[in-house]
Protein backbone atom coordinates (compact mmCIF):
# COMPACT_ATOMS: atom_id res chain seq x y z
CA UNK A 1 0.00 0.00 0.00
CA UNK A 2 2.91 2.34 1.17
CA UNK A 3 4.26 1.61 -2.76
CA UNK A 4 1.27 2.94 -4.21
CA UNK A 5 0.32 5.40 -2.30
CA UNK A 6 4.51 6.41 -3.05
CA UNK A 7 3.45 6.12 -6.87
CA UNK A 8 0.04 7.72 -6.73
CA UNK A 9 1.68 10.66 -5.37
CA UNK A 10 4.61 11.01 -7.89
CA UNK A 11 2.42 10.95 -10.51
CA UNK A 12 0.12 13.22 -9.16
CA UNK A 13 3.08 16.12 -8.60
CA UNK A 14 4.26 15.14 -12.34
CA UNK A 15 1.05 16.48 -13.32
CA UNK A 16 1.12 19.40 -11.21
CA UNK A 17 4.08 20.38 -11.39
CA UNK A 18 4.23 20.43 -15.32
CA UNK A 19 4.66 23.53 -17.30
CA UNK A 20 1.27 24.37 -19.40
CA UNK A 21 1.23 23.40 -23.37
CA UNK A 22 -1.08 25.40 -25.40
CA UNK A 23 -5.10 24.82 -24.12
CA UNK A 24 -3.76 24.41 -20.25
CA UNK A 25 -3.03 20.77 -21.02
CA UNK A 26 -0.20 19.43 -19.22
CA UNK A 27 2.09 17.31 -20.95
CA UNK A 28 0.15 15.14 -22.24
CA UNK A 29 -2.39 15.04 -19.83
CA UNK A 30 -5.21 16.45 -22.66
CA UNK A 31 -8.65 14.97 -23.39
CA UNK A 32 -9.03 11.98 -25.07
CA UNK A 33 -9.05 11.37 -28.97
CA UNK A 34 -13.11 11.57 -28.92
CA UNK A 35 -14.04 12.45 -25.45
CA UNK A 36 -17.84 11.91 -24.58
CA UNK A 37 -20.25 14.39 -26.80
CA UNK A 38 -22.27 14.53 -23.59
CA UNK A 39 -19.79 16.10 -20.88
CA UNK A 40 -22.16 19.53 -20.42
CA UNK A 41 -24.80 16.12 -19.08
CA UNK A 42 -22.49 14.04 -16.61
CA UNK A 43 -24.67 14.18 -13.41
CA UNK A 44 -23.06 15.72 -10.09
CA UNK A 45 -22.24 12.91 -7.60
CA UNK A 46 -24.97 12.03 -5.62
CA UNK A 47 -23.86 13.03 -1.97
CA UNK A 48 -24.46 10.11 0.37
CA UNK A 49 -22.96 8.80 4.13
CA UNK A 50 -19.98 6.30 3.61
CA UNK A 51 -17.89 4.69 5.92
CA UNK A 52 -14.40 6.61 5.41
CA UNK A 53 -11.01 4.70 4.06
CA UNK A 54 -8.53 4.53 6.79
CA UNK A 55 -5.62 3.96 4.54
CA UNK A 56 -6.42 7.24 2.39
CA UNK A 57 -6.98 9.44 5.36
CA UNK A 58 -3.97 8.89 7.62
CA UNK A 59 -1.50 11.64 7.91
CA UNK A 60 1.09 11.89 5.36
CA UNK A 61 3.69 13.76 4.10
CA UNK A 62 4.61 15.50 0.67
CA UNK A 63 7.63 17.44 -0.53
CA UNK A 64 8.25 17.95 3.15
CA UNK A 65 5.15 19.24 3.35
CA UNK A 66 2.93 17.78 6.09
CA UNK A 67 -1.07 17.02 6.03
CA UNK A 68 -3.39 16.00 8.16
CA UNK A 69 -6.58 14.73 6.69
CA UNK A 70 -9.87 15.77 8.88
CA UNK A 71 -11.23 12.83 11.14
CA UNK A 72 -14.53 13.07 9.84
CA UNK A 73 -16.84 14.82 7.39
CA UNK A 74 -17.54 18.39 8.54
CA UNK A 75 -18.29 21.81 7.30
CA UNK A 76 -15.41 23.19 5.43
CA UNK A 77 -15.26 25.84 2.78
CA UNK A 78 -11.61 26.95 0.73
CA UNK A 79 -11.43 29.59 -1.97
CA UNK A 80 -8.41 29.09 -3.95
CA UNK A 81 -7.14 27.98 -7.53
CA UNK A 82 -8.40 24.47 -9.25
CA UNK A 83 -6.97 22.48 -11.21
CA UNK A 84 -7.75 19.18 -13.58
CA UNK A 85 -6.09 15.95 -14.69
CA UNK A 86 -7.10 14.14 -17.73
CA UNK A 87 -6.13 10.87 -19.28
CA UNK A 88 -2.32 10.18 -17.65
CA UNK A 89 -4.31 9.31 -14.62
CA UNK A 90 -7.66 7.52 -16.83
CA UNK A 91 -7.60 4.05 -15.14
CA UNK A 92 -4.99 4.82 -12.77
CA UNK A 93 -5.72 3.50 -9.06
CA UNK A 94 -7.41 6.69 -6.71
CA UNK A 95 -5.86 7.28 -3.04
CA UNK A 96 -8.72 5.13 -1.93
CA UNK A 97 -7.77 2.84 -4.10
CA UNK A 98 -10.69 3.26 -6.49
CA UNK A 99 -9.81 3.52 -10.21
CA UNK A 100 -9.80 7.56 -11.80
CA UNK A 101 -12.17 8.25 -14.26
CA UNK A 102 -11.70 11.22 -15.64
CA UNK A 103 -15.74 11.34 -17.10
CA UNK A 104 -17.18 11.01 -13.40
CA UNK A 105 -17.54 13.86 -10.77
CA UNK A 106 -14.67 13.51 -9.15
CA UNK A 107 -11.63 15.28 -7.39
CA UNK A 108 -8.94 14.85 -5.23
CA UNK A 109 -8.13 17.37 -1.93
CA UNK A 110 -5.18 17.18 0.79
CA UNK A 111 -7.42 17.01 3.67
CA UNK A 112 -11.09 16.73 2.89
CA UNK A 113 -12.07 13.08 4.08
CA UNK A 114 -12.50 10.11 1.48
CA UNK A 115 -14.46 9.34 0.85
CA UNK A 116 -16.96 12.67 0.81
CA UNK A 117 -18.61 15.49 -1.77
CA UNK A 118 -18.18 18.83 -2.02
CA UNK A 119 -19.88 21.32 -4.17
CA UNK A 120 -17.50 23.30 -6.07
CA UNK A 121 -18.26 26.68 -7.75
CA UNK A 122 -16.39 28.67 -10.36
CA UNK A 123 -15.73 32.38 -9.12
CA UNK A 124 -15.46 33.23 -13.10
CA UNK A 125 -18.52 31.61 -14.62
CA UNK A 126 -20.54 30.92 -11.24
CA UNK A 127 -21.32 27.40 -12.17
CA UNK A 128 -21.23 24.49 -9.96
CA UNK A 129 -20.76 20.59 -10.02
CA UNK A 130 -21.09 18.74 -6.96
CA UNK A 131 -17.71 16.00 -7.01
CA UNK A 132 -16.69 12.82 -5.03
CA UNK A 133 -13.23 13.38 -2.84
CA UNK A 134 -11.85 10.51 -3.81
CA UNK A 135 -7.97 11.00 -4.32
CA UNK A 136 -4.95 13.36 -3.24
CA UNK A 137 -3.51 16.35 -4.32
CA UNK A 138 -3.06 18.91 -5.57
CA UNK A 139 0.55 19.07 -4.15
CA UNK A 140 1.60 22.35 -6.09
CA UNK A 141 1.77 25.29 -3.87
CA UNK A 142 -1.31 27.58 -5.24
CA UNK A 143 -3.87 25.15 -6.15
CA UNK A 144 -6.33 23.78 -4.06
CA UNK A 145 -8.01 20.98 -5.66
CA UNK A 146 -7.88 18.90 -8.70
CA UNK A 147 -10.86 18.19 -10.74
CA UNK A 148 -11.35 15.61 -12.91
CA UNK A 149 -11.95 16.56 -16.74
CA UNK A 150 -15.59 16.12 -16.43
CA UNK A 151 -15.89 18.20 -13.54
CA UNK A 152 -13.52 21.09 -14.66
CA UNK A 153 -15.23 20.96 -18.36
CA UNK A 154 -18.37 21.56 -16.49
CA UNK A 155 -17.23 24.28 -14.58
CA UNK A 156 -15.45 25.92 -17.66
CA UNK A 157 -11.56 25.48 -17.03
CA UNK A 158 -10.55 22.82 -19.73
CA UNK A 159 -9.38 25.39 -22.04
CA UNK A 160 -7.27 27.48 -19.49
CA UNK A 161 -6.03 24.29 -17.50
CA UNK A 162 -6.82 26.21 -13.66
CA UNK A 163 -9.45 28.92 -12.37
CA UNK A 164 -10.67 29.69 -9.29
CA UNK A 165 -13.04 27.99 -7.29
CA UNK A 166 -15.29 27.76 -3.92
CA UNK A 167 -14.87 24.60 -2.33
CA UNK A 168 -17.51 23.66 0.24
CA UNK A 169 -17.66 20.27 1.62
CA UNK A 170 -21.45 18.64 1.99
CA UNK A 171 -22.08 16.61 4.80
CA UNK A 172 -25.06 14.33 3.81
CA UNK A 173 -27.94 13.73 6.60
Amino acid sequence: MKRLTAILVVMVLAACNSAPKKGGYYKDDGPDASPPKNLDRVADAKPRAEPLNRAANRPYEVFGKKYVPLAKVQAYHQRGVASWYGKRFHGQKTSSGETYDMYAMSAAHPILPIPSYARVKSVRTGKEVIVRINDRGPFHSGRVIDLSYAAAYRLGLIGAGSGEVEIEAIVPR
